[in-house]
C-alpha cells in the first residue's frame, strides 16, 4: 500500500516538472555590464543629491546662525555733542497784557438812553461813550433846587431880623435875650443854606453821570449793554459793567524766569519778542522791573517787559515768546556742550546718557545746565568726540555690545 502512494507522488512530481517553463537563461556579456553601470551612476547621483541638499541645509543653519546673532546686536543712533555759545539766549514764554485795562461802570441809576461805540472801537480819552435817562435823578434835582430857594429866602429873612434886633438892643428898646435868638436863628438859616447848597451840587454830579465818557485812549474790548438796559449803579444791587477797555499802545508782557537764569532779567535791559502769526519778525521791549523775589513754588522770578504797540499789531493776550540775553556763565569756566534732550536717561542713580565706546555701550552720569527744551546743556561728563545714543532704550546697560548706525547732525539748539 505504501509502495503504491509513494510511486504515485514521484509520478505526479514528474509531471509538474515536465509542465513547468523553463527558467531564463542568465544575462551574459555587454548588456549585463551596461546593466550593472546604469545601476551604479543612479546610486551616485542619489548620493550627490542627497550630499547637496545636506550641505545646502547646513549653509542655512550656519546663516541663519550668523543672522540671529547679529540681530541680537541692537542698532543705534548717535550724535556728537555740539559746543553752547559762550553768551546763551533764553526764550520763555509770556502772555501780553494791556497797560491799562479796566471795566466802565455807571454812576447813576436809570435806564441806557444811547451807545456810541461798539467792540473794536478806538477812542480818545474824554470821547463820549453813552448816555443814562434818570427821570428819578432829575426830579431830585428840581426839588433840591427848590428847597434850596426856600432856605435862601429864609436865611435873607432872619438876615434882616437878626440885623433888626441888634440895632434896637443899641437903645435898650428889645432884651438881650430876644436878640441872641434871632441871631441864632440866622445862623440856623445859614447851615440849612449850605445843606441845601451840598445837595444840589450832589444831584449835580449825578445828573453828569448820565454821560459815560472814555477815561483814557485806547480800544473797546467789550459792550455789556443795549438800549432801554436798566442801569444799576450798585447802590443796594450788582454795579452792571457797560464797557470794558484796554490801552493797547503800549503792552505789558509778564515772564516767569527761571532762578537760575535770574541775573538776565536786569531792568532796563533789552528784550527780543516774536509771535508765531508773525514769523521772521520780532519787537523790542524793555525790562522795566521785577518782583525781587524768587517764588516758592515755581523758583522762579516775575518779571515785566514793557513793549511799544503803536501801530496796535500784537493783540492783547497774545502768546509771545521773550528773547533774553544772558551772557553769564556761573556753571563752569569751561565750554559746555549741548546734547538733544532725546539722548537722556533718567534712572534711579542719578542722570544718565549712552555712549558707544569699542562698539559697547555705556552709560555715562552727566551734569545739565540750562533746559532749552529740545536741547540741554551739559556741563560735565562728556567730550565732544563722544558718540551719544539717541533715544537710547529704556533696557540699556553698561557692556552691552552694539552697532553704529550713520551719525545724525549734532545737537546744537
Amino acid at each position: 500500500m505504501n509502495t503504491i502512494e509513494e510511486n504515485s507522488s514521484e509520478a505526479t512530481q514528474i509531471d509538474r516538472e515536465r509542465t513547468a517553463p523553463a527558467p531564463a537563461p542568465a544575462p551574459s556579456g555587454p548588456s549585463s555590464r551596461w546593466l550593472l553601470a546604469g545601476l551604479a551612476a543612479a546610486v551616485l547621483v542619489l548620493g550627490i543629491v542627497i550630499s547637496s541638499g545636506i550641505h545646502e541645509r547646513a549653509q542655512a543653519e550656519s546663516a541663519l546662525s550668523v543672522t540671529t546673532e547679529r540681530a541680537a546686536i541692537p542698532t543705534v543712533d548717535i550724535v556728537y555733542p555740539s559746543a553752547s555759545a559762550q553768551s546763551q539766549e533764553i526764550v520763555l514764554p509770556g502772555n501780553t497784557q494791556a497797560f491799562n485795562d479796566t471795566p466802565i461802570y455807571a454812576r447813576t441809576n436809570g435806564y441806557l438812553k444811547r451807545w456810541y461805540v461798539d467792540i473794536g472801537a478806538h477812542v480818545a480819552q474824554g470821547q463820549l461813550l453813552a448816555e443814562i435817562d434818570t427821570p428819578e435823578v432829575d426830579q431830585q434835582l428840581e426839588q433840591a433846587r427848590a428847597d434850596l430857594k426856600n432856605a435862601q429866602a429864609n436865611e435873607q429873612l432872619a438876615q434882616i431880623t437878626a440885623t433888626r434886633w441888634q440895632n434896637l438892643l443899641k437903645t435898650n428898646s428889645v432884651s438881650k435875650q430876644e436878640t441872641d435868638q434871632a441871631v441864632q436863628d440866622l445862623s440856623a438859616r445859614q447851615a440849612s443854606v449850605d445843606s441845601g447848597t451840598a445837595n444840589v451840587h450832589r444831584l449835580e454830579q449825578l445828573q453828569s453821570f448820565e454821560k459815560v465818557y472814555a477815561p483814557f485812549a485806547g480800544v473797546i474790548t467789550a459792550r455789556n449793554t443795549d438800549i432801554g438796559a436798566l442801569i444799576n449803579a450798585g447802590a443796594g444791587g450788582v454795579p452792571q459793567e457797560l464797557f470794558h477797555m484796554a490801552a493797547v499802545n503800549r503792552l505789558r508782557v509778564y515772564v516767569a524766569v527761571p532762578e537760575v537764569d535770574s541775573q538776565a532779567a536786569q531792568t532796563g535791559a533789552k528784550a527780543t519778542l516774536t509771535l508765531d502769526e508773525f514769523p521772521g519778525e520780532s519787537f523790542q521791549g524793555t525790562i522795566v522791573r521785577n518782583s525781587d523775589s524768587i517764588d516758592l513754588a515755581s523758583r522762579t522770578l516775575n518779571v515785566e517787559v514793557d513793549v511799544d504797540n503803536e501801530k496796535n499789531r500784537i493783540r492783547t493776550g497774545a502768546y509771545v515768546f521773550v528773547h533774553l540775553k544772558n551772557a553769564h556763565t556761573p556753571h563752569t569756566s569751561t565750554q559746555s556742550l549741548t546734547i538733544p534732550a532725546n539722548t537722556l536717561l533718567f534712572r534711579s542713580e542719578g542722570l544718565r546718557v549712552g555712549v558707544v565706546r569699542s562698539g559697547q555701550a555705556e552709560l555715562v552720569p552727566i551734569t545739565i545746565g540750562r533746559d532749552f527744551g529740545a536741547t540741554v546743556e551739559v556741563v560735565t561728563g562728556l567730550q565732544p568726540t563722544d558718540q551719544v545714543i539717541v533715544n537710547p532704550s529704556d533696557s540699556l546697560t553698561s557692556g552691552r555690545q552694539v552697532q553704529v548706525s550713520a551719525p545724525q547732525a549734532g545737537g546744537s539748539k
